[in-house]
């Protein structure tokens, strides 16, 4: 009794008292329970396997080596800074000084974080693309921004008909009507989001698109903050939002993510690429935050960097998740369920307007008051033993009721469990109407 009381007297900050049952908790601590043990997982996006074999076999060498067992410096070790200088100046056409317009930082998530606390002042607005990835709202909270939101509009025929991910549109007034004079920033969303790559639609903006945010960017002087964590998953061709114009580039950090180009998100290993005026005041942050970065990991990325085009991995990690992705969607053919093709990731939209799961469903509160898609995420753990994620959970409560209809999979596993969700997913003819 008194170890309640004392919790009861204890007051959280404001930005995290608010602890509720989110999606992640449903799709990773209920799942347990369901009929179907254990739980096909393609509700989150991290891989069913490991990364390449030389990574691999760096990191373990790294291990032996002391130096890479000690701190590395706040920037990042210089290896790997060389080697992301190396990969990325052909994209940026021009070469990137490793030592002020490259920063290494733990995940991308953290990258994206010390972005914001090395701009963000309380009060200031940050605009965001809707869906977005939840992570992104906590971090504008966490310094003190106010989150100004601006909705994708789905496909008109996404019920009925297989379309491209290109046709989820920004209105690019509404856009510009977000706009104020405390804007600071937008952040173009791919996991993640961003405006390559749209997590979770997989959307992959056209030059025309990019270059029209470009300008409102200029006129307004607003940092853009451009979530590329998906930039080696791309099937078509894409431009980077920071090599539009010497003007776009002033303003932009792109964000980058060793997890996501090498199969190993538990590493942590992120980057921010910008100009120095901008990653000096990211790196302020990041010295705060963390310090620095986990050192083996950091090395073992570099050499991935060095060798991946040597050995054509880059090409092949596209043309195998593309591969994937034709496999699971051959579900959504049989069943007769349209879905977004992706420009890139590996993220899939399935339109689930056409399964119908029973009206006295016994949901519990917490996931009875939620929009319909959180509801079939749930039926789909407990009854069909298939984890997604309802893409609402990336929406304002205003703008929910345009995604309240999909489920977002995640192909990035073995085919064994892409082909055992088929088989799952298959109970679902007795539900369609």
């Amino acid at each position: 009794m008194a170890s309640s009381t004392a919790a009861a007297l204890v007051r959280p900050a404001q930005r995290v008292a608010n602890l509720s049952k989110d999606v992640w908790y449903v799709t990773v601590n209920e799942a347990a329970a369901s009929c179907s043990t254990p739980v096909i997982n393609l509700g989150q996006g991290f891989f069913g396997y490991n990364p390449p074999s030389f990574v691999i076999q760096a990191a373990k060498e790294a291990l032996d080596r002391v130096d890479c067992n000690q701190y590395s410096p706040t920037q990042g070790r210089l290896r790997l800074r060389k080697a992301l200088s190396g990969a990325y100046s052909p994209y940026f056409k021009r070469i990137l000084n490793p030592d002020t317009e490259i920063l290494v930082t733990t995940g991308a998530n953290e990258g994206m974080l010390s972005a914001f606390m090395g701009f963000v002042e309380a009060g200031d607005e940050v605009i965001v693309m809707e869906p977005f990835f939840d992570q992104y709202i906590s971090n504008i909270q966490m310094a003190g921004g106010k989150v100004v939101y601006v909705p994708l509009h789905p496909p008109e025929k996404g019920a009925s008909e297989v379309c491209p991910a290109s046709e989820w549109r920004l209105d690019l007034e509404e856009l510009r009507a977000k706009v104020s004079e405390k804007t600071r920033m937008i952040w173009a969303n791919v996991e993640i989001p961003c405006w390559n790559r749209h997590n979770p639609i997989g959307k992959i903006f056209t030059r025309e698109e990019l270059e029209a945010i470009g300008k409102i960017c200029v006129e307004n002087n607003i940092i853009i903050l451009s979530d590329e964590v998906y930039d080696r998953l791309y099937y078509k061709p894409f431009t980077r939002i920071a090599t539009l114009s010497p003007e776009i580039s002033r303003l932009t950090i792109t964000v980058g993510s060793a997890g996501k180009n090498f199969y190993a998100t538990g590493w942590r290993v992120g980057w921010l690429i910008g100009e120095p005026h901008l990653i000096k005041y990211c790196g302020a942050a990041h010295t705060r935050i963390c310090y620095s970065s986990v050192s083996p990991l950091q090395e073992a990325a570099a050499i991935g960097f060095e060798q991946a085009d040597q050995v054509g991995f880059w090409e092949e990690s596209k043309k195998d998740m593309q591969r994937k992705m034709a496999l699971f969607n051959e579900i959504w053919d049989e069943l007769g369920i349209p879905y977004t093709e992706p420009d890139g990731g590996y993220f899939v939209l399935a339109n689930l307007s056409k399964v119908h799961f029973p009206e006295d469903y016994p949901f519990p509160d917490h996931v009875s008051s939620r929009a319909r898609d959180f509801q079939m995420c749930w039926w789909l753990i407990k009854e069909v033993g298939v984890a997604a994620i309802p893409p609402t959970e990336f929406y304002t409560k205003e703008t929910e009721k345009e995604a309240e209809d999909y489920m977002r999979f995640a192909v990035c596993k073995e085919d064994t469990v892409l082909e055992a969700a088929k088989e799952r997913l298959r109970k679902l003819k007795d539900f369609i109407r």
